[in-house]
């Protein structure tokens, strides 16, 4: 599992990466030469596109490593982190971009009606954004990466920044060229925004937030349950860390086991809860409870 989510992540980041640094060098060159300070915006956007494809994938790489003697529960947490060094990133950018569309609607004089082939670029950037956008996600969703897929979602606004572009320059041949960076602002704020929703996911994670899926709950309920010499699975615990989980749990045994009874059929059932793929500790304590149905099992 631990190898497939490796190559997954590292496909995921490769695309990003790759897709961006073609964008980011088409919107600024065709910003500049057509006249759009939006598609500039854009363009800068599209950067930080790379710079949050890379701070992600370094998250994703710590996160896998295993479990040590400083971190015994694992680097899952690192993940979480880079998400708060993309929001810091994301922020600085955004104040950047909607600074200098501020400084164009001060100086009305500087701006000019951008070229038709902008319109092409916004289309392509439309395209481009929604299939790399959709395959990052589906990927961070599959992998339960929240680094790649908090990617994937900045990656996504670039499709309405496109849009907004290809409106502004349509419209500003219309007569109203002040449009234009009235939408790199707008771009802006929308970095803005991206920011506060990965910020908030982040911190979180960070902070041990837990929002397990009820069909987790069942399963580990269902493994119990089916074990001939344990019962009633109840004070489950789950502490997050962001690409997986560490459970912590009580079950029902006979009281009559022995110590060592007890322990080995704690071990069937956590080598049995680990098999969920989100699941990557568990510790189960057995209690005393007797149950009519339940022999103690001969280990000897």
């Amino acid at each position: 599992m631990g190898d497939v989510r490796n190559k997954a992540g590292k496909k995921a980041s490769r695309v990003a990466i790759g897709s961006n640094c073609l964008l980011t060098i088409l919107n600024i060159v065709v910003g500049l030469t057509g006249g759009s300070y939006a598609l500039v915006a854009e363009g800068l956007h599209t950067f930080t596109d790379i710079v949050t494809s890379v701070i992600a994938y370094i998250g994703f790489k710590i996160s896998q490593r295993p479990a040590d003697e400083r971190f015994p529960e694992g680097y899952g947490r690192a993940e979480a982190l880079a998400g708060l060094f993309i929001v810091i990133f994301l922020t600085f950018i955004s104040f950047e971009i909607m600074d200098m569309a501020h400084h164009k609607l001060k100086h009305p004089h500087s701006i000019v009606v951008p070229d038709n082939y902008v319109i092409i670029m916004a289309i392509l950037g439309i395209i481009i954004n929604f299939i790399i956008s959709r395959y990052i996600i589906k990927i961070g969703r599959e992998i339960n990466s929240p680094a790649i897929e908090a990617d994937g979602h900045h990656q996504r606004t670039d499709i309405y920044t496109s849009v907004a572009i290809l409106i502004g320059v349509v419209v500003s041949k219309m007569g109203f060229p002040i449009l234009d960076p009235i939408i790199g602002f707008v771009i802006g704020l929308l970095i803005l925004k991206t920011a506060y929703t990965i910020g908030k996911k982040n911190i979180l994670h960070i902070m041990g937030f837990v929002e397990v899926d009820t069909g987790i709950i069942d399963r580990i309920k269902e493994i119990v349950d089916d074990s001939p010499y344990a019962s009633d699975a109840h004070n489950i615990k789950f502490d997050n860390f962001a690409s997986y989980l560490i459970v912590a749990m009580h079950v029902n045994v006979d009281p009559d086991l022995t110590v060592r009874e007890g322990y080995e059929i704690s071990l069937k059932i956590e080598e049995e809860i680990l098999q969920i793929p989100e699941i990557k500790h568990v510790l189960v304590t057995v209690c005393p409870y007797k149950e009519d149905h339940a022999e103690p099992k001969d280990f000897s």
